[in-house]
Protein backbone atom coordinates (compact mmCIF):
# COMPACT_ATOMS: atom_id res chain seq x y z
CA UNK A 1 0.00 0.00 0.00
CA UNK A 2 3.09 2.09 0.91
CA UNK A 3 4.88 1.74 -2.52
CA UNK A 4 1.22 2.65 -4.07
CA UNK A 5 1.29 5.82 -1.83
CA UNK A 6 4.37 6.92 -3.32
CA UNK A 7 3.20 6.58 -6.91
CA UNK A 8 0.45 8.33 -6.56
CA UNK A 9 2.07 10.71 -4.19
CA UNK A 10 4.23 11.90 -7.25
CA UNK A 11 1.60 12.38 -9.42
CA UNK A 12 0.17 14.90 -6.74
CA UNK A 13 3.35 16.77 -6.28
CA UNK A 14 3.09 17.48 -10.41
CA UNK A 15 -0.50 18.26 -10.30
CA UNK A 16 0.57 20.44 -7.82
CA UNK A 17 3.05 22.68 -9.16
CA UNK A 18 0.51 23.25 -12.15
CA UNK A 19 -2.67 23.05 -10.43
CA UNK A 20 -3.98 26.43 -11.11
CA UNK A 21 -2.78 25.84 -15.18
CA UNK A 22 -4.91 22.44 -14.86
CA UNK A 23 -7.72 24.27 -13.20
CA UNK A 24 -8.36 26.98 -15.73
CA UNK A 25 -7.78 24.02 -18.29
CA UNK A 26 -10.25 21.85 -17.31
CA UNK A 27 -12.85 25.03 -17.04
CA UNK A 28 -12.64 26.14 -20.60
CA UNK A 29 -14.50 22.82 -22.50
CA UNK A 30 -17.25 22.75 -20.13
CA UNK A 31 -17.59 26.47 -20.35
CA UNK A 32 -17.59 26.24 -24.21
CA UNK A 33 -20.06 23.49 -24.39
CA UNK A 34 -22.33 24.99 -22.05
CA UNK A 35 -22.23 28.45 -23.97
CA UNK A 36 -22.96 26.25 -27.43
CA UNK A 37 -25.19 23.57 -26.77
CA UNK A 38 -26.91 25.15 -23.48
CA UNK A 39 -27.41 28.44 -23.82
CA UNK A 40 -26.40 28.45 -27.44
CA UNK A 41 -30.12 25.90 -27.98
CA UNK A 42 -32.29 28.04 -25.71
CA UNK A 43 -34.10 27.56 -22.34
CA UNK A 44 -37.06 26.32 -24.16
CA UNK A 45 -36.20 22.89 -25.55
CA UNK A 46 -36.32 20.18 -23.10
CA UNK A 47 -35.30 16.64 -23.50
CA UNK A 48 -37.17 13.79 -21.48
CA UNK A 49 -39.28 16.28 -20.13
CA UNK A 50 -36.45 18.64 -18.61
CA UNK A 51 -34.36 21.79 -19.91
CA UNK A 52 -31.96 20.92 -22.03
CA UNK A 53 -29.21 21.96 -19.59
CA UNK A 54 -30.05 19.29 -16.94
CA UNK A 55 -29.69 16.92 -18.93
CA UNK A 56 -26.04 18.29 -20.41
CA UNK A 57 -24.59 18.69 -16.97
CA UNK A 58 -24.43 15.10 -16.30
CA UNK A 59 -23.51 14.19 -19.47
CA UNK A 60 -20.44 16.73 -19.14
CA UNK A 61 -19.67 15.09 -15.84
CA UNK A 62 -19.54 11.64 -17.84
CA UNK A 63 -17.52 13.15 -20.35
CA UNK A 64 -15.11 15.06 -17.83
CA UNK A 65 -14.25 12.32 -15.77
CA UNK A 66 -13.48 9.86 -19.10
CA UNK A 67 -11.34 12.36 -20.60
CA UNK A 68 -9.51 13.68 -17.63
CA UNK A 69 -9.15 10.27 -15.76
CA UNK A 70 -7.85 9.02 -19.71
CA UNK A 71 -5.27 12.04 -19.43
CA UNK A 72 -3.21 10.38 -17.09
CA UNK A 73 -1.54 8.60 -20.16
CA UNK A 74 -0.01 12.03 -21.24
CA UNK A 75 1.95 12.10 -17.83
CA UNK A 76 3.11 8.40 -18.08
CA UNK A 77 4.05 9.56 -21.29
CA UNK A 78 5.97 12.46 -20.65
CA UNK A 79 7.70 10.18 -17.39
CA UNK A 80 8.46 7.58 -19.65
CA UNK A 81 9.75 9.19 -23.17
CA UNK A 82 11.81 12.07 -21.37
CA UNK A 83 12.52 11.79 -17.29
CA UNK A 84 13.01 8.04 -17.66
CA UNK A 85 10.76 7.72 -14.65
CA UNK A 86 9.14 4.49 -15.91
CA UNK A 87 13.17 2.97 -16.06
CA UNK A 88 13.36 4.27 -12.02
CA UNK A 89 10.19 2.52 -10.60
CA UNK A 90 11.36 -0.93 -12.78
CA UNK A 91 14.65 -0.52 -10.75
CA UNK A 92 12.84 0.11 -7.43
CA UNK A 93 11.06 -2.69 -5.55
CA UNK A 94 7.93 -1.40 -6.40
CA UNK A 95 5.28 -4.42 -7.26
CA UNK A 96 4.12 -3.77 -11.02
CA UNK A 97 0.59 -3.61 -9.42
CA UNK A 98 1.04 -0.92 -6.84
CA UNK A 99 2.18 1.00 -10.13
CA UNK A 100 -0.61 0.71 -11.82
CA UNK A 101 -3.23 1.50 -8.98
CA UNK A 102 -1.17 5.04 -7.91
CA UNK A 103 -1.48 5.85 -11.46
CA UNK A 104 -5.08 5.20 -11.77
CA UNK A 105 -5.57 6.82 -8.68
CA UNK A 106 -3.93 9.59 -9.96
CA UNK A 107 -6.16 9.38 -12.71
CA UNK A 108 -9.21 9.24 -10.63
CA UNK A 109 -8.50 12.39 -8.76
CA UNK A 110 -8.08 14.14 -11.82
CA UNK A 111 -11.13 13.08 -12.80
CA UNK A 112 -12.78 14.66 -9.87
CA UNK A 113 -11.66 17.93 -9.83
CA UNK A 114 -12.85 17.95 -13.59
CA UNK A 115 -15.92 16.93 -11.94
CA UNK A 116 -16.26 19.34 -9.35
CA UNK A 117 -15.14 22.13 -11.63
CA UNK A 118 -18.74 21.28 -13.98
CA UNK A 119 -20.99 20.61 -10.75
CA UNK A 120 -19.74 24.37 -9.55
CA UNK A 121 -20.71 25.49 -13.12
CA UNK A 122 -23.85 23.99 -13.32
CA UNK A 123 -24.78 25.55 -10.02
CA UNK A 124 -23.65 29.06 -11.21
CA UNK A 125 -25.64 28.70 -14.08
CA UNK A 126 -28.71 27.43 -12.17
CA UNK A 127 -29.03 23.70 -12.87
CA UNK A 128 -29.94 21.95 -9.47
CA UNK A 129 -29.95 18.35 -9.64
CA UNK A 130 -29.17 14.87 -6.92
CA UNK A 131 -25.76 13.96 -6.49
CA UNK A 132 -26.03 11.34 -4.25
CA UNK A 133 -24.23 7.68 -3.40
CA UNK A 134 -25.37 6.67 -6.92
CA UNK A 135 -24.13 9.39 -8.76
CA UNK A 136 -20.47 9.61 -7.52
CA UNK A 137 -20.11 5.18 -7.66
CA UNK A 138 -20.96 5.89 -11.46
CA UNK A 139 -18.72 8.72 -11.54
CA UNK A 140 -15.99 6.90 -9.91
CA UNK A 141 -16.28 3.63 -11.77
CA UNK A 142 -16.19 5.49 -15.03
CA UNK A 143 -12.94 6.86 -13.95
CA UNK A 144 -11.66 4.09 -12.98
CA UNK A 145 -12.35 2.59 -16.04
CA UNK A 146 -10.48 5.05 -18.18
CA UNK A 147 -7.91 5.52 -16.04
CA UNK A 148 -6.52 2.02 -15.83
CA UNK A 149 -7.32 2.07 -19.88
CA UNK A 150 -4.98 5.36 -20.23
CA UNK A 151 -2.25 3.27 -18.24
CA UNK A 152 -2.53 0.07 -20.40
CA UNK A 153 -2.37 2.22 -23.50
CA UNK A 154 0.53 4.20 -22.29
CA UNK A 155 2.78 1.29 -21.71
CA UNK A 156 2.38 0.43 -25.11
CA UNK A 157 2.42 3.53 -27.40
CA UNK A 158 5.96 4.74 -28.84
CA UNK A 159 5.49 8.59 -29.19
CA UNK A 160 3.04 10.95 -28.35
CA UNK A 161 2.02 10.83 -31.84
CA UNK A 162 0.36 7.26 -31.30
CA UNK A 163 -1.12 8.37 -28.04
CA UNK A 164 -2.69 11.91 -30.00
CA UNK A 165 -4.17 9.12 -32.57
CA UNK A 166 -5.58 6.61 -29.52
CA UNK A 167 -7.34 9.92 -28.20
CA UNK A 168 -8.22 11.24 -31.37
CA UNK A 169 -9.89 7.76 -32.00
CA UNK A 170 -11.13 6.21 -29.64
CA UNK A 171 -12.08 9.34 -26.74
CA UNK A 172 -13.01 11.63 -28.80
CA UNK A 173 -16.08 9.75 -30.77
CA UNK A 174 -17.07 8.45 -27.56
CA UNK A 175 -17.19 11.73 -26.32
CA UNK A 176 -19.87 12.77 -28.65
CA UNK A 177 -21.59 9.43 -29.22
CA UNK A 178 -22.22 8.14 -25.35
CA UNK A 179 -24.94 9.70 -24.99
CA UNK A 180 -23.15 13.32 -23.60
CA UNK A 181 -25.03 15.61 -25.48
CA UNK A 182 -28.44 13.58 -26.39
CA UNK A 183 -30.27 10.88 -25.61
CA UNK A 184 -29.36 7.62 -27.20
CA UNK A 185 -32.62 6.49 -27.70
CA UNK A 186 -33.19 9.21 -31.01
CA UNK A 187 -30.79 7.18 -33.07
CA UNK A 188 -31.75 4.47 -34.89
CA UNK A 189 -32.01 0.92 -33.44
CA UNK A 190 -28.77 -0.33 -35.27
CA UNK A 191 -26.69 2.22 -33.78
CA UNK A 192 -28.04 2.51 -30.57
CA UNK A 193 -27.12 -1.48 -30.51
CA UNK A 194 -23.70 -0.09 -31.15
CA UNK A 195 -23.47 2.33 -28.91
CA UNK A 196 -24.69 -0.25 -25.83
CA UNK A 197 -21.37 -1.53 -26.10
CA UNK A 198 -19.27 1.73 -25.13
CA UNK A 199 -18.91 2.50 -21.61
CA UNK A 200 -19.24 5.99 -21.91
CA UNK A 201 -22.92 4.88 -22.92
CA UNK A 202 -23.56 3.23 -19.23
CA UNK A 203 -21.81 5.86 -17.93
CA UNK A 204 -23.82 8.60 -18.67
CA UNK A 205 -26.86 6.78 -18.46
CA UNK A 206 -26.01 5.83 -15.28
CA UNK A 207 -24.98 9.27 -13.96
CA UNK A 208 -27.51 10.88 -15.46
CA UNK A 209 -30.37 8.69 -13.91
CA UNK A 210 -28.96 9.40 -10.55
CA UNK A 211 -28.70 13.01 -10.55
CA UNK A 212 -32.53 12.85 -11.67
CA UNK A 213 -32.89 11.25 -8.47
CA UNK A 214 -34.25 8.20 -10.10
CA UNK A 215 -32.87 4.31 -10.40
CA UNK A 216 -30.14 3.91 -12.28
CA UNK A 217 -30.06 0.34 -13.89
CA UNK A 218 -27.78 -2.09 -12.40
CA UNK A 219 -26.55 -3.36 -15.29
CA UNK A 220 -25.09 -0.18 -16.72
CA UNK A 221 -22.80 -0.36 -12.70
CA UNK A 222 -21.82 -3.77 -13.54
CA UNK A 223 -20.76 -2.94 -16.91
CA UNK A 224 -18.94 0.08 -16.15
CA UNK A 225 -16.99 -2.72 -13.26
CA UNK A 226 -16.31 -5.95 -15.46
CA UNK A 227 -15.29 -3.64 -18.03
CA UNK A 228 -12.58 -1.51 -15.58
CA UNK A 229 -11.51 -4.85 -14.28
CA UNK A 230 -10.65 -6.22 -17.56
CA UNK A 231 -9.04 -2.53 -18.38
CA UNK A 232 -7.27 -3.14 -15.24
CA UNK A 233 -5.79 -6.60 -15.61
CA UNK A 234 -5.17 -5.58 -18.96
CA UNK A 235 -2.69 -2.37 -17.49
CA UNK A 236 -1.02 -4.61 -15.04
CA UNK A 237 -0.60 -7.30 -18.06
CA UNK A 238 0.98 -4.63 -19.91
CA UNK A 239 3.65 -3.66 -17.40
CA UNK A 240 4.16 -6.91 -16.81
CA UNK A 241 5.96 -7.14 -20.00
CA UNK A 242 7.47 -4.00 -20.28
CA UNK A 243 9.42 -4.90 -17.52
CA UNK A 244 10.21 -8.67 -19.08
Amino acid sequence: MSKCFAVYLRELIILKRKFWRQIASMSVSPLLYLIAFGFGLGNDLNVGGRPYLEFLIPGLIAMGSMVYSFGIATEINVARFYWKIFEEFQAAPVPNIAYVSGEVLAGITRALISVIIILIIGFISGVNLSYGPGFWVAVLLNSFLFSSLAVGLAMIVKSHADQSLLSSFLITPMSFLGGTFFPVDKMPVVVQKILYFIPLTHASNAIRASAYGEKASGISYLVLVVIGIVCFIFAVNVVNKARD
